[in-house]
Parts: structure tokens; C-alpha cells; sequence
């Protein structure tokens, strides 16, 4: 974005995309950085103005999920896209990606890359990279191992949703 290049975020769902656009405007609050998104909680005004913004070159940041691999968007000037949770799109969307290759840099994440992936990686054929720094405002996952305990998971449910959590039982 410093060299005057768009950088795309291709995400596999719309609630990743807010989240995303979240983190991305808080990040970039202090800089002159236009972050938009492209996902269906846009209305179909909203979207046509962000792919004209984007065309215009007004946007430095796009992040879209699939909709951009079905709207025909001439970027003013894309320099990177960045896929995340490369696994979870399909041949078809990878066919499109493709089309992009030869002139943009793609990095894909994953926090479970797919075996196919990975063999790439090792085979070297794709450059691997491994962040093993979480955000400083994740918090480190706690594993506990108890006998069966129905009180115990109870509780544990309980307290993850007091916290607005998330629990899968």
C-alpha cells in the first residue's frame, strides 16, 4: 500500500470479512489507509460503489469473499493478494486465482493447511512460512484433561459464554 499498490483479501466467509475489517481499520486508523469491504453485508448500491472506488483506485485495502471472484473488477493497480483459509475455497475459485498469478504476489494462510498444501511446502515448491507469535491480544488457549464430569462441562460452557466466548461440546 506504501508503493501505491492495492492489496486484496480473499476471505472464505462474510463474518470473517467484518472481523477483518475490523482489525484492519483499527490498525491502519492512524495512517492514510482506505480499507473497504465486498461481501453481501454490503447492499447491491454499496458494493457497486466500493468495486467503482476500487477501480478509481480510492480503496488500498479491499476485503471480499467470494464475490470478488464472481465481480469483474479491473483494480487500478494490484500489487498483492492475500488469501485466508486457502483450503476452504474450490477448484473453481483457485482456477480464477490463478488468472491473477502472473501479475500479482499471492500469499495464502491457513492455521490448518490442507495435506496438499503442506506437501507443496515441503516439496518446496511453495514458499512456507510459519508465525508462531499470536496477537497480543489473543489469549493462549487452556487445555484441561478430567475424567467425565457433566457438572464440570456445565460449568465450563457457562463460563465461556459469560466471557461471550464460544464452546463447542
Amino acid at each position: 500500500v506504501s508503493s501505491g499498490k492495492q492489496v486484496v483479501i480473499l476471505v472464505p466467509t462474510t463474518l470473517l470479512a467484518h472481523q477483518h475489517l475490523q482489525n484492519f481499520r483499527d490498525r491502519f486508523a492512524n495512517w492514510p489507509v482506505n480499507v473497504e469491504e465486498l461481501s453481501r453485508f454490503r447492499t447491491g448500491k454499496e458494493q457497486t460503489a466500493v468495486i467503482g472506488d476500487t477501480e478509481a483506485g480510492k480503496v488500498d485495502i479491499l476485503i471480499s469473499t467470494h464475490k470478488l471472484l464472481h465481480a469483474e473488477i479491473n483494480f487500478k493497480q494490484l500489487g498483492l493478494m492475500i488469501i485466508d483459509e486457502e483450503h476452504r475455497f474450490g477448484v473453481r475459485q483457485k482456477e480464477k486465482i490463478k488468472l491473477l498469478k502472473e501479475e500479482v504476489d499471492i500469499l495464502s494462510l491457513s492455521a490448518t493447511p490442507i495435506p496438499r498444501s503442506l506437501n507443496f511446502a515441503l516439496a518446496e515448491l511453495k514458499d512456507f512460512s510459519i508465525i508462531a507469535t499470536a496477537p497480543s491480544n489473543r489469549l493462549a488457549v487452556r487445555t484441561f484433561v478430567y475424567k467425565y464430569n457433566q457438572n464440570l462441562i456445565n460449568e465450563a460452557i457457562q463460563r465461556e459464554l459469560m466471557r461471550s466466548g464460544q464452546a463447542y461440546y
